[in-house]
């Protein structure tokens, strides 16, 4: 069976505020990335810096339906999806899911992504709602007890 890698978050935010969060390069840089060539879109390729020294990515946008699905493939070729569905009013759930890993170690690099994202997920949820992300000295909105991760769901399939 294949790896895949899937995490999701409720992020108590409108699902506009929360969608544009993953498109707009000046948004994606409080919470995620140092730099973004430009800003996601139906058959955009753009160029991410992430605020780990020396990762890069390009990434090709496959599908793009505003407000509430993005897919794209990052250069290695593993395919990333973005769902957003709105829950009630003010909030937001966000699914991730990422599959394409191949090799020996598919299923660790599965493990890996499922952790970033839940990672990113968290940061964003922090960041829309308390207005800081936990780089910039929020409080942990994602709490972690007996070493699991509370952040919806995370896991690999």
């Amino acid at each position: 069976m294949p790896a895949i890698a899937r995490a999701e978050m409720l992020i108590r935010s409108p699902r506009s505020a929360v969608f544009e969060s993953f498109v707009q390069p000046e948004l994606l840089k409080k919470f995620w990335l140092k730099r973004a060539s430009g800003p996601l879109a139906e058959g955009a390729k753009v160029n991410w810096e992430f605020r780990v020294p020396g990762a890069t990515e390009t990434v090709e946008v496959t599908r793009f339906a505003q407000g509430k699905y993005i897919s794209f493939i990052w250069s290695d070729g593993i395919a990333v999806a973005l769902e957003f569905r709105a829950k009630g009013r003010s909030s937001t759930v966000v699914q991730v899911a990422a599959k394409g890993f191949k090799g020996r170690d598919s299923s660790s690099a599965a493990v890996s992504t499922t952790e970033g994202f839940a990672i990113v997920l968290c940061d964003l949820k922090s960041l829309l709602e308390t207005g800081k992300s936990w780089r910039h000295g929020a409080r942990q909105s994602c709490s972690h007890r007996r070493g699991q991760s509370r952040v919806g769901t995370a896991g690999v399939a």
